[in-house]
C-alpha cells in the first residue's frame, strides 16, 4: 500500500514535465504507465488516459487490473465523445466480466453510447435499432437500477426517432402523389404500420392527419365507380380522427375534408 501512495505521488509529479508522456508511451513498466493512465484519467485527460490503456489491455490480461483497465478504457473514450469506439469496449466489459464490477454500468452506458452515437433520422437507422435493443437487455438484467428511468427515457427518444422516419416516408409518399403508381395508398400504409407500432408516438396526430389526407385524395381522383365507398371511408377516418384528436391543431383542415366528403355521399 506505502509502495502505491509513493507510486502515484511520483506519477502526479512527473506527469506535469513536459516529455513525460512520451516516456511513458515507450516505458515497459506496466505498473508504472498504469497509475499513470489512472492518473490522467482521474485529471479529465482522456485522450492520453484512452493510448496508455490500448497499450496495456493485452499485458494487463490475467491480472488484478484487468478488469478495471477495460472499464476505465470505454470510459475515456464515452468522455471523449467517441462513442462507437466506448460501446465496443463496454462491450467487451460485460462479456469478459459478467459479474464484474462495474457491470451494470457497462451495461447501461454501452447503451447510452449507441443511443448518442444514433444519426438523423432520414439516415439508416440499424444503429437505432441496435441503441433499443441494448437498453432493453440493460433494463432486463437489471430492473432495479437506478438508471432504469434514463434508460426507458432514452428508448422512448430512440422510438420517436423512428417515427419521424416513417412521417418523413410518408410525406414523401404523400407529396409523390399519383406519380408512376398511387402513392398516397402508399403513404397510408406507411403511416398506419408506424401508428401500430408505435402506439404512444408523439408524432400520431401527423401520421393520422396523412392517412387522412390520402384517402380523400384517393377518393377524390376515383372513378366514379368507386368514388362513393372511397368518400365514406374518407369520413370513417374523419371520425377516428376526430375521436382521437378533438382539439387537433389540423381541424379547420379536418372540417374542411368532412364536409367535401359528405357532400360528395349525399349527392
Amino acid at each position: 500500500m506505502k509502495r502505491n501512495i509513493i507510486l502515484t505521488l511520483l506519477i502526479a509529479g512527473a506527469l506535469s514535465s513536459c516529455g513525460e508522456y512520451n516516456k511513458l508511451l515507450k516505458s515497459t513498466d506496466t505498473e508504472y504507465k498504469y497509475e499513470a493512465a489512472k492518473n490522467y484519467f482521474a485529471k479529465g485527460k482522456y485522450s492520453k488516459s484512452a493510448t496508455l490503456l490500448e497499450d496495456m489491455i493485452l499485458p494487463l490480461k490475467g491480472t488484478d487490473k484487468a478488469e478495471e483497465s477495460v472499464y476505465m478504457l470505454a470510459m475515456s473514450y464515452y468522455n471523449q465523445g467517441d462513442y462507437s469506439t466506448a460501446s465496443h469496449y463496454f462491450t467487451t466489459y460485460y462479456n469478459t466480466y459478467p459479474k464484474g464490477t462495474f457491470v451494470e454500468l457497462a451495461r447501461f452506458h454501452a447503451g447510452k453510447s449507441l443511443c448518442l452515437d444514433t444519426p438523423e433520422a432520414r439516415l439508416d437507422q440499424s444503429g437505432t435499432y441496435k441503441a433499443i435493443q441494448e437498453l432493453q437487455m440493460f433494463m432486463e438484467y437489471f430492473p432495479q437500477s437506478s438508471k432504469k428511468q434514463e434508460a426507458q427515457n432514452m428508448i422512448f427518444e430512440l422510438q420517436d426517432k423512428l417515427v419521424l422516419k416513417e412521417l418523413l416516408a410518408a410525406k414523401l409518399y404523400y407529396n409523390l402523389g399519383n406519380y408512376m403508381g398511387n402513392n398516397y395508398q402508399s403513404c397510408v400504409i406507411t403511416a398506419q404500420n408506424a401508428l401500430k407500432d408505435y402506439p404512444y408516438a408523439k408524432l400520431r396526430e401527423d401520421l393520422s392527419i396523412l392517412v387522412l389526407r390520402s384517402k380523400y385524395e384517393m377518393a377524390i381522383q376515383s372513378i366514379e365507380d368507386k368514388k362513393a365507398d372511397r368518400f365514406r371511408e374518407t369520413v370513417d377516418e374523419y371520425y377516428a380522427f376526430k375521436n382521437e384528436f378533438p382539439e387537433s391543431k389540423y381541424s379547420k383542415e379536418v372540417e374542411k375534408i368532412f364536409k367535401e366528403s359528405s357532400k360528395e355521399i349525399k349527392d
